[in-house]
């Protein structure tokens, strides 16, 4: 085994990275595109039972974030079963996620059907509401279909992701994947007085680093409670080192998708390239590692008034115009008034060349 293999639900992966369900992962030839860059398990698009009604454009990249309308696979269940699914069986050497939406009602129609192509199921709860009681029974109903394992996608709408997680663990699921996108947002163009890449409801669902840290603590508030049950943790990973965090909080693997649309497709082969040295850089000899590793929480409520360093520093007045509580000044060098510095660590954390410590 390799220091990137991960282990959970008798799957062993090369690697803790795979893509997340969304535009990337849209048919056959996008999903061996993506597996040739060396993913270590392959996710498809939702798949449902109705075919959407998607607006053009409906996909908005910013710096830090993406703006999706899209609701799920614009390609018919049929299709994926006829064509891709067959496709994708014959040459896959990862294990496939197929990701099904929504109801009961289409689990019971579905799963059937998409079992035999499946090593794994995600299913998304987007557009089912907050009854957990719901959800649980279409989890009974989807696991009196297949034996493969169930991973509930948790949105981050739901105020109670513990209850969630237990909710979907008592009727079967092997485990989660959280969180799935943000929302309802919305875009609004000032210039054009206009709302726009939404349909007729004006809203969108946002993804990508902007949600990371609400990911983050999603992973960790569910594993603290439940160790032992399967976490897939996804929103805002772009890098080595954010791979790393999500683990760190309690993921047994991992998934990106809006990083890749807003750098780039071969970010999924950049990232894998750069894991084992980002291991290496945090002292860790392996993912196995990692997710055995427990998080401290060093708590201080002493005040630590930040020590101003000159050679670093370029004097650029950033910490002094940022400072809440107004303790720093700056003539020919960088004051601090111990009074009236609260020990925030605002200036710390947004000095741009460390002067402050």
């Amino acid at each position: 085994m390799s220091k990137l293999t991960t282990r959970f639900d008798g799957f062993v992966l090369d690697n803790p990275l795979m893509p997340a369900s969304g535009p990337l992962v849209g048919d056959a030839d996008k999903l061996l595109y993506l597996q040739d860059l060396g993913v270590g398990a392959l996710v498809t698009k939702t798949i449902s039972t109705k075919e959407p009604h998607i607006p053009r454009p409906c996909i908005y990249g910013d710096r830090q974030f993406v703006m999706n309308s899209e609701l799920w696979s614009e390609h018919s269940a049929e299709r994926w079963i006829t064509e891709f699914l067959p496709t994708l069986q014959a040459a896959k050497t990862r294990p496939l996620i197929i990701s099904v939406g929504y109801t009961k009602d289409d689990m019971d129609e579905l799963i059937p059907k998409l079992d035999p192509f499946a090593d794994a199921f995600e299913i998304s709860t987007h557009y089912v509401g907050t009854d957990l009681t719901v959800i649980a029974d279409t989890v009974r109903t989807i696991c009196s279909h297949t034996d493969k394992p169930v991973y509930m996608k948790i949105s981050p709408h739901l105020t109670d992701p513990i209850g969630f997680a237990r909710a979907v663990r008592d009727a079967g699921a092997s485990g989660l994947v959280a969180i799935n996108s943000l929302g309802p947002t919305m875009y609004i163009n000032a210039a054009k007085r206009a709302i726009e890449y939404a349909p007729e409801s004006g809203f969108v669902w946002t993804s990508g680093p902007v949600i990371k840290h609400l990911a983050q603590a999603t992973v960790y508030t569910i594993k603290q409670a439940m160790p032992d049950f399967t976490v897939i943790g996804v929103g805002g990973i772009g890098n080595a080192e954010d791979i790393v965090e999500f683990l760190l909080a309690g993921a047994d693997a991992v998934q990106m998708l809006s990083a890749a649309l807003l750098k780039g497709k071969d970010l999924y082969a950049t990232i894998l390239k750069r894991l084992p040295e980002t291991l290496d850089k945090l002292g860790f000899d392996s993912i196995e590692a990692i997710k055995k590793t427990t998080l401290a929480n060093p708590v201080r409520y002493a005040k630590q008034v930040p020590t101003w360093l000159e050679e670093p520093c370029t004097m650029c007045g950033l910490c002094e115009r940022i400072c809440p509580y107004f303790a720093i000044t700056m003539d020919d060098a960088i004051h601090i008034d111990p009074d009236l510095c609260f020990g925030c660590g605002l200036c710390i954390s947004k000095c741009p060349v460390a002067a402050l410590r």
